[in-house]
Order: structure tokens, then C-alpha cells, then sequence
């Protein structure tokens, strides 16, 4: 079986849960290779957001690649992936893939799986949204970006913050073309009892 090699990128934003809640997703998917790159913001963020040691984020990938390590094989093209999702993004990664500044790793194999004409998924946390940050996000956009922001659901009745990370984990999974396992999607008002 020929297994979907794809790219995870975990920036410094806030949502060190979602990061994880993705991993463990694509962990459960046997036909999945992920390659983990995790920046030096991320390990900053995930001390502040968690109490667990970063490995139980980084032994749920296939291969672990380090931020600053451009000659990795995730920044050929030669090497084909699936595509590559940056979640969380922050602002500074989005501004990064928008506008080809290809620094890290992290954005260097964004620019890769958009020059090949791959997927990319970016999970973008900030709120408010300021100028800048909408203009990046159109740019990204029309370079051939999805944009999933982790929206809070209501329609499918969470009653914790893990079915809230599912949701938004399903919906980034589904952009992969992946069908994640947990994903209670909208099925219509009849199926609501109404």
C-alpha cells in the first residue's frame, strides 16, 4: 500500500490542542505518512497552553523534521506529498506562505506544495482579524491556500472542547481529502428531530 505522504507544520500560535487533536486523527489513518515540523515558537506555546511534553506531539508523526533544516526532503518538490496543512497557523507563518518568504522550513515547504500545485490547509488563529491579516489571507487564497479557521460549532450539539476540536479537525481533514473518524457533519433538520 502506497501510503499519502503529508506535511504538518505547527507555528507559534495559540491552539497547541489542535495541533495535537490533528495528529492523533491522522495517526489512526494507516494510509498516512506525516512529517512533522514543529517551530521554536510552537515549543514556547505549547509550555504556556499545555502540561504535557511536547513528545506526546511529536511521536504521533511518522518522521519529524527540524524548522531550520532547509536541505530536509520536504523542501524539494522532487519529493511528493500529499500537501501539507499549517495548524495552527500564526499571522506571521500566513504572511510568510502569502508573500513566498520562504525562511523555515515550515514556509519553504508551503511554497514547495504550492509551486507543485498541492494542497495547503492553513489553520489561521487570531482574533480580531486586522487588515493585514484578512489582505494575507485572500493573498494565500488565491495562491491556492484553503483557509479553515477554527470556527466553534453549534449545529452538531458539542458539549466539551474536544467536540470542538473534532469538528475543526474534521473539517481540516476533509480538505486533505482524508475522512476523518470522529466527524458528525450537518445532515439536515431531520435528522435533528425537527
Amino acid at each position: 500500500m502506497t501510503k499519502k505522504r503529508l506535511i504538518v507544520g505547527v507555528s507559534g500560535a495559540s491552539g497547541s490542542m489542535l495541533a495535537l487533536s490533528l495528529m492523533r486523527e491522522l495517526s489512526r489513518h494507516e494510509d498516512v505518512e506525516t512529517h512533522l515540523v514543529v517551530s521554536d515558537g510552537t515549543r514556547r506555546m505549547w509550555e504556556l497552553e499545555t502540561d504535557l511534553p511536547l513528545e506526546s506531539l511529536t511521536k504521533l508523526a511518522s518522521v519529524v523534521h527540524d524548522d531550520h533544516d532547509l536541505a530536509a526532503t520536504i523542501s524539494s518538490g522532487s519529493f511528493v506529498t500529499h500537501g501539507m496543512v499549517i495548524c495552527p497557523c500564526s499571522m506571521k507563518t500566513l504572511s510568510a506562505v502569502a508573500n513566498g518568504y520562504a525562511d523555515n522550513l515550515i514556509s519553504r515547504a508551503a511554497d514547495v506544495c504550492l509551486k507543485e500545485g498541492r494542497r495547503v490547509v492553513l489553520v489561521p488563529r487570531e482574533m480580531p482579524l486586522g487588515r493585514v491579516h484578512l489582505r494575507n489571507m485572500l493573498s494565500a487564497s488565491e495562491l491556492g491556500c484553503t483557509i479553515v479557521p477554527p470556527m466553534l460549532t453549534f449545529y452538531n450539539g458539542p458539549m466539551a472542547i474536544d467536540d470542538e476540536l473534532t469538528h475543526v479537525v474534521g473539517k481540516v481533514m476533509r480538505q486533505l481529502g482524508i475522512e476523518p473518524s470522529e466527524f458528525h457533519g450537518w445532515e439536515g433538520p431531520e435528522a435533528h428531530g425537527e
